[in-house]
């Protein structure tokens, strides 16, 4: 049975310390990408990240995304819980504190590398096999439009393992669903620190779902999505185990 909403489920990982060295962080992320796949394999790069947050969700980000250099290659998508009623003004307050375009995602519009794309406010997003973006207006879900489930679920179907998934603080359990099924598709999946959030309902719930692959602090997760913009590199088989002498076998 999972636990209450607002705290850790028994299965949930500790909080792990990232490798000091930007090489050996990378390895681990490579390790950690392709254990789904078969030894040898090249996990595929990740062609978009998908953030959710809500309630103390802008300040987390404006702090992971100033990490991010002009170089960074995948497309990021965020959904922040914003009023319906009110115009966005995320794309002009972060487009000051983010070195990455930085645009409103709009209908049938292309998915573009390098690039932080908003969710606007009353309209669900969702991301297409054609790797274009689309709105609509169903109900609510968890009482937000935008929805951070329906935006990582949707990343998990078209994407599969060449998608990441990222939960920061907030105050519902949006996004715990979507999180772990970008998992179940191959994805990476990493959650901020319960302890480290502003509000730590919405990281909490999805660890009383799923086993993340990474919980950490804002610093480690910006670390994270650095490496993710790293070219893949296959995973070495295992060593053959040295050829045996028939000089040394015995004998019945």
């Amino acid at each position: 049975m999972p636990s209450p909403p607002g705290a850790p489920g028994p299965s949930a990982p500790p909080l792990e310390d990232l490798p000091d060295t930007e090489a050996a962080l990378r390895d681990l992320v490579r390790h950690r990408r392709a254990a789904p796949l078969r030894r040898g394999a090249v996990p595929p790069p990740v062609e978009l990240i998908a953030i959710g947050a809500s309630a103390g969700g802008v300040d987390a980000l404006m702090r992971l995304l100033a990490v991010l250099g002009p170089g960074f290659a995948p497309a990021i998508a965020v959904v922040l819980h914003i009023p319906e009623d009110r115009r966005s003004r995320l794309v002009e307050v972060f487009s000051h504190h983010c070195a990455l375009p930085v645009r409103e995602a709009a209908d049938k519009a292309p998915i573009q590398p390098g690039t932080v794309h908003f969710a606007g406010p009353g309209y669900h997003l969702s991301v297409e096999r054609d790797r274009t973006f689309s709105l609509s207006c169903e109900p609510p879900v968890h009482y937000s439009r935008p929805s951070i489930d329906l935006l990582l679920e949707s990343a998990a179907e078209s994407f599969g393992p060449s998608c990441a998934a990222v939960l920061l603080t907030g105050a519902s359990e949006d996004g715990a669903v979507g999180l772990c099924r970008v998992g179940e598709r191959g994805g990476l999946t990493a959650v901020q620190s319960p302890a480290e959030a502003q509000v730590p309902v919405m990281p909490a719930a999805a660890l009383a779902r799923c086993a993340p692959d990474f919980v950490l602090p804002l610093a480690g997760i910006g670390r994270l999505l650095a490496a993710l913009s790293a070219p893949a590199a296959p995973v070495p088989p295992p060593a053959p185990s040295p050829p045996t002498d028939p000089r040394t076998r015995r004998t019945a």
